[in-house]
């Protein structure tokens, strides 16, 4: 069985903000607040523990103002993303040391290994796409960006 990861399918238009927060715990906290409230997240207080663990063993700020802070936990039913936006950037102890722009949070169950890589490379190989990292963050408010995500292939 191949299953196709959209994007789009793991992400609705009330997991998109425009991060209000300076910095990287402040931005961190404000999407685990909108992604615990998804019911694939069975227990937020474990994957919230597990998205800071994550990023003490290695910032998850991949370079270019992007990052993908995520976590595979048995609390979390099926994929499920949110994405913030800074638009003037924020410190995030990134690998180019530049700030972070675009933040996609996922969550995993721990099930989902093979899976897990699909969704991460197809989110990293539609990033690696200036033009649409533009639209993004040129975007008038979240439910564009959401319509971005949704025609982007």
């Amino acid at each position: 069985m191949n299953k196709i990861f959209k994007i789009s399918n793991m992400v609705n238009e009330t997991q998109i903000i425009d991060i209000q927060s300076n910095d990287k715990k402040g931005a961190l906290n404000e999407l685990l607040e909108i992604i615990c409230k998804d019911d694939l997240i069975t227990d937020p207080k474990t994957f919230s523990k597990e998205i800071f663990k994550r990023e003490k063993l290695m910032s998850t700020g991949i370079g270019y103002g992007i990052a993908i802070p995520h976590a595979r936990q048995k609390t979390v039913k099926d994929f499920v993303i949110a994405i913030g936006r800074k638009r003037e950037g924020l410190e995030y102890e990134s690998i180019d040391d530049k700030p972070v722009k675009l933040i996609f949070m996922i969550g995993a169950s721990d099930k989902q290994d093979k899976d897990y890589i699909k969704v991460l490379s197809r989110l990293v190989l539609r990033l690696k796409n200036q033009k649409f990292v533009d639209k993004i963050l040129s975007a008038e408010n979240p439910s564009d960006i959401y319509e971005l995500i949704k025609t982007q292939k």
